[in-house]
């Protein structure tokens, strides 16, 4: 009689870790590395934040790879280990914050700075050198019109105009000198976009003819957007800027700013960091790393819900000339809107600022002046203040206040009116800051 024999059981595979790459970008924006070079924090559930400027170096010889390693091109970056030597160079609270931002906009590498402007500055600077020119959109932001304007002339370099709306217009407005092509999509503060990808297959055109060192560059300001509306990189930009202050801090507590694209710009931009001294602290940078990029994806999720209600509210009012705003049908760009503002998930993402004119006479403020009065005086849920991209909803009139150091005749040219406002949609109730609003206009 033969024994039963049991079946050989093949031993179960172990189970498959988990990639952060297997997960979803709003997943990926609250919990960041699974693991990081930067700082080994496997027990911390929150970042921990450094204090320190300068570190301690077991040997002159660890100090001297240290220096050696910072500025190298011969060791890959994704071989890098870094070796803290002194804050302006390399530390990790930044650094941590820096990856998190680089997943986020889809680039290689992220350098931070201690604000936007800071960060516009680099990325311009490793770009250009005396004798090159920029080639700019029409409609900037105040202090980034004042820097192409006053400051880098000083040092040999100029900027010309062009309407990007128009991309063929590079044909013609693009020189020899012509280094950089340089934009924001949403345009600050009327909210114009600039196609990336129909910009880039014009520089692509343009640079079959150029020799290395000489190609243009795609420089482009994504601070209205967030990364969270739009990822410039993936449409064919080489470099990104962003005022961290804004809708990526999100809290209005800490300033901040980046650049992001490819490895290639990494030696470069630490390099300018460290020569110019416009280094983020890690005391402003915990704040975003822990609660600004984490929470970015609910918070735009439900403004940009907000700022719909509220565009259309705006429309409807018979005091108000033009509401414009990415999500309206009426968006002079709808078509580019749906096609490039969209989020992680590929859903049609128009953010939540809006730029709307009151009807009045020709080149006046007056209904604009009054209506933002009355807001500062009496409205709740909305503040006459700068900036944006906070919880709370900020009102403003960029003609008088953040672009008033353009020339009149180019701001109007350009579509910043006298009488233009620009609201940043917070996380408050849309019906009272709706309410606020509909008081306001009857004031007005």
């Amino acid at each position: 009689m033969k024994s039963a024999t049991k079946d050989t059981v093949a031993p179960k595979p172990p189970p498959k870790t988990p990639h952060k790459k297997d997960y979803r970008m709003r997943s990926r924006l609250i919990h960041g590395t699974f693991k990081t070079k930067r700082w080994d924090y496997d027990h911390h559930v929150i970042p921990p934040v450094s204090s320190s400027t300068t570190f301690r170096l077991s040997s002159v010889h660890r100090g001297a790879e240290g220096f050696v390693d910072f500025g190298s091109e011969d060791v890959p970056l994704e071989r890098k280990v870094p070796i803290y030597i002194y804050d302006r160079l390399d530390e990790p609270t930044r650094a941590m914050l820096e990856e998190n931002l680089a997943a986020a906009e889809a680039g290689e590498i992220c350098v931070a700075f201690a604000t936007g402007m800071a960060a516009i500055a680099a990325a311009l600077g490793v770009a250009v050198a005396q004798g090159d020119e920029i080639l700019a959109h029409e409609q900037l932001y105040g202090s980034t019109y004042s820097l192409l304007t006053s400051w880098l002339p000083r040092y040999g370099i100029q900027t010309r105009w062009c309407d990007f709306r128009q991309p063929k217009c590079l044909r013609d407005c693009v020189t020899p000198k012509t280094r950089v092509v340089y934009f924001e999509t949403p345009t600050n503060p009327s909210l114009e976009l600039i196609d990336i990808a129909a910009v880039r297959r014009e520089v692509d055109a343009l640079n079959q003819e150029r020799q290395d060192g000489e190609k243009l560059l795609i420089i482009v300001d994504n601070t209205f957007a967030t990364p969270y509306c739009q990822r410039p990189l993936t449409l064919g930009a080489d470099l990104v800027a962003h005022s961290l202050t804004k809708n990526i801090g999100g809290f209005g507590t800490d300033m901040g700013g980046a650049v992001i694209g490819a490895s290639r710009f990494y030696n470069l931009l630490m390099a300018y960091r460290k020569d110019f001294g416009g280094v983020l602290s890690p005391k402003n940078a915990w704040p975003i790393l822990v609660y600004g990029l984490p929470t970015l994806g609910a918070r735009m999720a439900n403004q940009q819900k907000t700022a719909l209600k509220v565009a259309q509210f705006l429309e409807s009012h018979p005091k108000v000339a033009q509401v414009f705003y990415p999500g309206l049908e009426s968006f002079p760009h709808k078509e580019l809107a749906h096609r490039q503002m969209v989020d992680y998930e590929g859903k049609f993402a128009p953010g939540s600022l809006l730029y709307f004119i009151l009807k009045d006479a020709p080149g006046s403020s007056r209904a604009a002046d009054r209506l933002v009065d009355f807001i500062a005086e009496r409205a709740y849920t909305i503040t006459l203040a700068v900036s944006l991209g906070q919880l709370k909803t900020l009102i403003e009139n960029p003609y008088s206040m953040t672009h008033f150091n353009l020339p009149p005749e180019e701001k109007e040219a350009s579509g910043i009116h006298p009488g233009g406002i620009r609201l940043s949609v917070g996380l408050e109730d849309w019906h009272d800051i709706i309410d606020d609003l509909r008081a306001a206009l009857d004031a007005a």
